[in-house]
């Protein structure tokens, strides 16, 4: 049954994108930051000790957590557990300690991309 729902929440969340950019005429670029802000406004929204996100994320598993707003949950976490060790700085170095992995892997093939595929225009 989680994997019906991971795949009825993940599928909705794209949908959600696609239609952003078909219907609205959102670029991509515009598209992937409201997603990021949507999922970073979602966990700041509290239920329970943790955000509402992150009990989204207990009920759909991977189809919460592997989309786009994912990232903008992981920024929201970072900075507040970070907040919470070292005071205001934390806000900074948090959101970079959670995510560099991504902003890494994200460079790192995007330039592998760049040096296999040659770019047009």
């Amino acid at each position: 049954m989680q994997m019906l729902w991971a795949f009825l929440i993940g599928g909705a969340i794209c949908v959600i994108g696609q239609i952003m950019i078909d219907v609205f005429r959102m670029t991509p670029a515009h598209t992937m930051s409201s997603l990021v802000v949507a999922g970073a406004l979602v966990e700041a929204i509290p239920y329970g000790n943790k955000g509402l996100y992150d009990k989204f994320i207990e009920f759909a598993g991977a189809g919460a957590s592997v989309p786009i707003t994912s990232f903008g949950n992981a920024l929201v976490n970072g900075a507040l557990s970070e907040l919470k060790d070292h005071g205001p700085i934390g806000i900074i170095t948090g959101i970079f300690q959670v995510t560099s992995a991504g902003i890494s892997a994200a460079i790192i093939f995007s330039f592998l991309a760049a040096l296999v595929f040659k770019p047009q225009g």
